[in-house]
């Protein structure tokens, strides 16, 4: 089945409480609620699946869209969006994300909050259609089968929920919207915590494996997908409720890894998990569908095609999106002398560099043949223009080619290596050369079948490695994670790299463990919630970025516009 598209059935009753969870209508019309019902909405088979499907497409979308991905990054001492020479200063609204400044009145403490919970209302929506469905005979299905989609569902809804109270901690638990008037009210994190993994461990068993699903396991909650839900619950459960569940975590990891959930293999190739065919790989736990010619929300301006300067385009032989946007680039590790900065969090491209021989180092360069090297864009971005002449990626402020480094600071048309007089360098101050630019998934050219066919890998078997790695180094046994760590990192290096740890985790510490966190996830929307559970998001110092006067920020505030509709919730502590 195919989740490409996003079907609008959605009844008066969802939109109504979806709308009194965010903002709009408070005067709703009873005999509305009466209008559409499973009974006589449903009529066919496909009937069932578009109303199973339609809560899909909008959660893929939710992983850029309402600033989800900008506030999980741009917080963080991973990306940086700096007033580029007066390109994105947007009112100073990305400074406060990087300060850890914002308000309640900044537009996306509503947007993440509105778009989560959309996805809650569209999948609890149509939970109770199918839960409301008496004969699935009469649709040409089994029990069997219609318990699957409803187990999908639930945990379409526990991954919302689990974002929601991540970022907002204190939140409200949408079980049921038809004729329902009002939204209810928020419970502690406990609550929820316990709710979200009550959903989760129910609905495991009556999931499909994905051997089971084939070729069509992708967009398809499976077992392993609501067991890796549990991992990351069960991680960070000690910041969501003050207790933690280490143990369990490390209990879920183990049967994951023993193929208690299905069977799952991690890719040779550092790239593959990203690449054209991530749809079918054995690596992808949960990926949303991909493709150039319907949905591909990565590919949006709200992740990563405006991670590139302006015509970086032209250097990917990649022309059918127009030009794209230098928003998100790496903050960066040396300052204008380029002299390393001594904080020791951040500095990403640095952390990357600490092993010489990481093929992710590489500039990202096409190949042809739907192949490509390297993750970053760095130097000068060569490209054959129109006239069949060779020239180089500019930016929109003056002539001069661009030539990208890991700094920030006004280097305008200055030569690599020369020294300039200016040597401020802060979220107020940067040129387009400033910034160094991954590209996780590729750009293949416009002419290659291929291009824009990645699936988004949501989640990958390397966070399995990773999370039990972590869990077995709070544990005591460094030796353990190390060869987990490996596993995963030897794909990374040459064979027989010196760059990989030693066997008895010597190397392994707090530090290093939160860096290798960075490397391998790097731009995958995560990079909060693993500084906050380290304890330094709020403690932590990186560029242009001092502690936080107090933790409350380790959560976001509920936009102003949400509390003047929704009067009965209260403000998270500290706004």
């Amino acid at each position: 089945m195919k989740r490409n598209r996003l079907f609008k059935h959605i009844t008066c009753a969802s939109a109504s409480l979806f709308l009194l969870l965010t903002s709009g209508c408070t005067n709703l019309d009873e005999v509305l609620y009466d209008r559409i019902t499973s009974e006589n909405f449903l009529q066919t088979r496909a009937d069932v699946t578009r109303d199973f499907l339609r809560a899909f497409e909008h959660s893929y979308w939710s992983i850029q869209g309402g600033s989800t991905f900008m506030l999980q990054e741009n917080s963080t001492d991973e990306l940086m969006t700096p007033n580029r020479q007066g390109d994105w200063f947007d009112g100073g609204q990305f400074q406060r994300v990087h300060y850890h400044t914002w308000t309640p009145n900044d537009g996306y403490t509503n947007d993440a909050w509105n778009a989560l919970y959309q996805g809650v209302t569209l999948a609890t929506n149509s939970l109770e259609d199918l839960q409301g469905i008496t004969n699935p005979a009469r649709f040409e299905m089994t029990q069997a089968e219609l318990d699957g989609m409803i187990a999908e569902l639930r945990t379409l809804r526990a991954w919302l929920n689990l974002r929601l109270l991540d970022f907002y901690r204190n939140i409200v638990l949408v079980k049921k919207v038809k004729g329902e008037s009002q939204g209810g009210p928020q419970v502690p994190p406990q609550e929820a915590f316990a709710y979200i993994e009550q959903e989760l461990t129910e609905s495991i068993p009556k999931l499909p494996t994905r051997q089971s699903l084939g070729a069509n396991a992708v967009g398809r909650w499976t077992q392993g997908g609501a067991a890796a839900l549990l991992v990351r619950l069960y991680l960070n459960a000690k910041v969501y409720t003050g207790t933690d569940r280490f143990a369990d975590c490390a209990t879920v990891c183990q049967d994951m890894l023993a193929g208690k959930y299905g069977t799952y293999a991690l890719e040779t190739r550092w790239d593959a998990p990203f690449d054209y065919t991530n749809s079918t790989s054995s690596e992808t736990v949960f990926g949303f569908p991909g493709s150039f010619a319907l949905t591909h929300w990565q590919y949006d301006s709200g992740m990563y095609f405006w991670m590139m300067p302006y015509q970086a385009t032209n250097y990917f032989g990649f022309t059918d999106f127009g030009q794209g946007n230098p928003k998100y680039a790496l903050q960066p590790g040396r300052d204008v002398d380029s002299t390393e900065y001594k904080f020791t969090l951040g500095k990403p491209f640095i952390k990357f560099q600490k092993y010489t021989d990481d093929l992710r180092l590489k500039k990202y360069r096409n190949l042809g043949n739907s192949k490509r090297e390297g993750m970053f864009l760095y130097g000068y971005l060569p490209y054959t223009n129109a006239t069949g002449k060779v020239d180089t990626v500019r930016g929109n402020k003056g002539p001069y080619a661009l030539f990208l480094r890991d700094q920030v600071g006004f280097f305008l048309d200055a030569k690599p290596g020369t020294k300039i007089a200016d040597k401020e360098s802060n979220m107020n101050h940067a040129d387009h050369n400033s910034g160094i630019f991954p590209v996780k998934y590729p750009y293949y050219p416009s002419d290659d079948p291929n291009k824009i066919s990645s699936a988004y890998a949501e989640i990958r078997l390397a966070e399995i490695y990773y999370s039990l790695a972590e869990c077995k180094y709070r544990a005591g046994d460094k030796a353990a994670a190390a060869v987990l760590l490996n596993t995963v990192r030897s794909r990374n290096y040459p064979a027989g790299s010196p760059s990989l740890y030693k066997t008895d985790g010597s190397q392994l510490t707090d530090q290093e463990m939160l860096d290798e966190w960075g490397r391998e996830f790097l731009v995958e929307g995560r990079r909060r919630t693993d500084l906050i559970r380290w304890g330094v998001f709020n403690t932590g110092t990186w560029w242009d970025k001092q502690p936080d006067a107090d933790n409350h920020t380790a959560i976001f505030p509920i936009g102003q516009n949400v509390l003047n509709v929704s009067t009965q919730l209260k403000q998270n502590p500290g706004y």
